[in-house]
């Protein structure tokens, strides 16, 4: 099975996790938090911030590593790591999702997020407790 290696930012603002529904492909619609596929020679970190700033017109700074989410979707195997992000500059422009939302720790479960960011909300939970 296929090997798609990816990172996905949390991004953290007053306390509010950012969301963004997929605009395109086989899961449009779907929600997910934001990232993309590690070129080579890239880190992680520098992956994120290249896709963050690609696909929403920011900086930011990556944080704190939650975890690498390892999920098999019907097609390919994705492995996403994970990491808690704050916005250094820039204002947020959706250039590639279709929708986007805060979302507090209590409404985490209010999107129908995609299966591989599911597992991720019980961590975010945790994080925002400490």
């Amino acid at each position: 099975m296929k090997i798609v290696k990816v990172v996905a930012a949390i991004i953290i603002h007053e306390n509010k996790i950012f969301a963004t529904q997929r605009g395109y492909g086989e899961f449009k619609d779907g929600w997910e938090f934001p990232g993309g596929k590690i070129e080579p020679g890239e880190t992680p970190q520098e992956a994120l911030v290249r896709e963050i700033k690609e696909e929403l017109d920011i900086e930011i700074e990556v944080k704190d590593f939650l975890e690498t989410v390892e999920y098999d979707y019907p097609e390919f195997h994705l492995s996403m790591d994970c990491f808690f992000c704050s916005i250094r500059s820039g204002e947020l422009v959706l250039k590639e999702h279709e929708a986007a939302k805060w979302l507090t720790v209590e409404t985490l479960d209010s999107v129908d997020w995609l299966p591989a960011d599911k597992g991720l909300i019980e961590g975010i939970r945790e994080y925002l407790k400490n």
